[in-house]
């Protein structure tokens, strides 16, 4: 047997039973043959994929039961048939691609960067796995975890307050804020990095993300690192008003004075979406300003250039590739090659490697 298939070699081994050959006589009996091949399951990655599916059935079911039980407890009717084609209960397996609409198994779009297995069109990835790819592992070492936002202006909306909505998402996500900051290696070099949350509130700019980064500009600066920002937000942070709106000058000094006096390297990474005053502050300030494919690049949102100003945005004038067209940013990058390409470029700009595997 060869990679889980058949070969002649095991047929021939087969032993055959049965009274003899059938001739047409109808007094010998038909020949009967018994092949007994054991075929070994070699695809561990399907077999632990079959039993991870399992678990989340089981733990699917748990958790209906007790609900259900909950609900007969209060004095609810409940349901006791269970729809055999209900696949709501697996929806938080699989991620849709939102170009073609495969929906992608989880734990194998992670492998692959989050990259649509049929279109190659770039999915949204939560800080934490960034780091994840994008640093040595065993060498990233956060800063400013404990720093959160406050109410300045104690912003209500729709029956919640802005402190709700934040302590929501930290329990939600397990982060505390929409920027996570700190020093790692690449590819054996050290550097300072900001990685931004699309998934925190929009990985809006609010003060605390505002402060984190510009702490992570001035500490790259004191240093003389390298520095990486990895832009995925929607803009300033309307829960603070214009105090959200002061992080863009207080960033775009701390760059100034980052490249002016330091001359080291800022490389910024605009990841879908990049708008608003993100866009307008660090996110265009990089000595090299790299776009990831199909990334939404704007200032404005199409949305609200059409009900403000009453003009049609044209089809996709607000995508990477249009803007790199127009000389908007430096290359467009492949998230499954940007660890690579931002490993070379440190190396061309004198940077060194502290270990010797790369």
């Amino acid at each position: 047997m060869e990679n889980g298939y058949i070969t002649n070699e095991d047929i021939k081994n087969v032993d055959i039973e049965g009274p003899g050959l059938d001739t047409g006589d109808p007094g010998r009996g038909k020949i009967e043959i018994e092949i007994k091949i054991k075929i070994d399951k070699k695809d561990e990655e399907l077999a632990q994929f079959i039993k991870e599916v399992k678990k989340e059935m089981e733990n699917d079911n748990k958790a209906e039961k007790g609900d259900q039980a909950e609900k007969n407890g209060n004095g609810e009717e409940g349901n006791d048939e269970e729809d055999p084609f209900d696949t709501k209960k697996f929806k938080h397996l699989w991620i849709m691609c939102e170009n073609c609409y495969l929906s992608n198994f989880k734990q194998f779009i992670k492998e692959k960067f989050n990259i649509c297995e049929r279109c190659d069109f770039h999915l949204q990835m939560d800080s934490s796995d960034r780091i994840e790819f994008m640093i040595d592992p065993g060498t990233w070492d956060p800063l400013d975890e404990d720093m959160v936002a406050t109410d300045p202006i104690e912003f209500y909306s729709e029956g919640e307050s802005y402190e709700d909505r934040i302590d929501y998402y930290q329990i939600e996500k397990g982060l505390t804020e929409a920027v996570q900051t700190g020093i790692g290696q690449l590819n054996g070099i050290t550097l300072a990095i900001g990685i931004m949350d699309f998934q925190f509130i929009g990985g809006s700019m609010g003060s605390a993300v505002g402060e984190k980064i510009t702490r992570l500009v001035e500490y790259a600066t004191n240093q003389s690192l390298p520095l990486i920002i990895v832009c995925s937000s929607g803009g300033a942070r309307m829960q603070e008003g214009t105090f959200s709106l002061m992080q863009m000058g207080k960033i775009s000094c701390a760059l100034y004075h980052y490249k002016l006096k330091k001359k080291v390297f800022y490389v910024s990474i605009l990841a879908s979406p990049t708008t608003g005053g993100v866009t307008a502050s660090f996110g265009m300030s990089g000595d090299m300003v790299i776009a990831e494919p199909n990334a939404y690049i704007a200032f404005a949102g199409k949305r609200v250039i059409e009900e403000t100003l009453h003009v049609t945005v044209p089809e996709g004038s607000q995508e990477a590739e249009f803007s790199f067209e127009k000389g908007s940013f430096d290359p467009i990058v492949p998230r499954n090659l940007l660890k690579r390409a931002l490993g070379d470029l440190l190396k061309f700009h004198g940077f060194p490697t502290l270990t010797s595997n790369f």
